[in-house]
């Protein structure tokens, strides 16, 4: 393959990582210095000229929270409908917590799931990696949360926040079903 052959690709890169940057209100250093990567490289890749390795690929996409791949292809709409019956959910305590996972994309370091618990049910929270924030939007029914230990009650409107390295569980103690949304935002690791 020739080199012209290759064009679409750095065009792509050079815009794709513009946009990303612009859009994250990033100078080339700021984004050179999260990535860990030396400014020229952005600035090379930035004008079409660079010929990146695949680490640097890969420090790049996730200082802009993207894949390789959104990095390397044209432009799509920047609309997906997801219908209901293809967005993943998953059962655990026998069928009586459902978690609908509510990013079809994988983000990197960010998890936002839908919980529904059945009156009475239990769920055990999984420890993330030190450093992550966990935050729990209960709108429907009423949510008892213990981490580490400690009790909260978290009703209609509450927000929790509270740390998702810690042991935490969530239990219904209401009458019907308690259905929060959870927000992890993952510490990066090695940070």
């Amino acid at each position: 393959m020739s080199n012209s052959e290759f064009e679409p690709l750095s065009r792509n890169l050079a815009e794709r990582i513009q946009d990303l940057r612009s859009r994250r209100g990033l100078t080339q250093a700021e984004l050179a210095k999260i990535a860990k990567v030396p400014r020229s490289t952005i600035a090379n890749l930035e004008s079409g000229t660079g010929n990146p390795s695949l680490i640097n690929l890969a420090k790049i996409s996730n200082a802009l929270s993207t894949s390789i791949e959104m990095l390397l292809t044209s432009p799509r709409a920047l609309c997906k409908l997801i219908k209901a019956d293809d967005v993943k959910s998953i059962s655990r305590s026998a069928g009586e917590v459902i978690i609908v996972k509510l990013l079809p994309d994988p983000i990197p370091g960010m998890e936002i799931d839908k919980l529904e618990l059945n009156s009475g049910s239990k769920m055990r929270g999984v420890p993330h990696a030190s450093g992550t924030k966990e935050y729990l939007h209960c709108i429907q029914g009423e949510f008892n949360i213990i981490v580490a230990g400690e009790n909260y009650h978290v009703c209609k409107g509450d927000v929790l926040a509270f740390p998702g390295e810690i042991q935490h569980s969530y239990e219904n103690v209401g009458k019907g079903k308690a259905i929060g949304l959870s927000v992890v935002a993952i510490a990066p690791v090695g940070l």
